[in-house]
Order: structure tokens, then C-alpha cells, then sequence
């Protein structure tokens, strides 16, 4: 499977909300930490994805 951007998006909302309703401290740092993490996969993602799309323009523009 293959993971995108939306689902780690999706992941991370689910976690906020799910720390924003908690009154356990240790869940609602769980859930924040989870979210953090998720949001980090997301960027990275992101970020390979532009440099992937940079990679494929220039070696477009040097064929022709």
C-alpha cells in the first residue's frame, strides 16, 4: 500500500482532535506527539515529491 499525503494529513487531524478532546494529560501528549509525527511524514512526502517533480522538469528540458 502505498502511503499519500492526504492519509498522513487525515492521520494527523484525526490525532489533534483526538488530543483536543481528552482530559488525560498522557493521552492528549500521546495523541499530540502522534500528530506531530504524522505531520513530519506528510512533509517529507511532500518535500520528495517536489524534488522528484524538479528532477523530471530538468530532465525534460535537457532532452529537448
Amino acid at each position: 500500500m502505498s502511503a499519500t499525503i492526504e492519509f498522513y494529513l487525515t492521520q494527523a487531524e484525526k490525532c489533534s482532535t483526538e488530543a483536543e478532546a481528552s482530559a488525560l494529560t498522557q493521552v492528549r501528549d500521546r495523541n499530540l506527539r502522534a500528530a506531530a509525527a504524522w505531520q513530519a511524514m506528510a512533509d517529507k512526502l511532500l518535500h520528495t515529491e517536489q524534488l522528484r517533480a524538479e528532477k523530471d522538469r530538468l530532465a525534460a528540458a535537457a532532452r529537448g
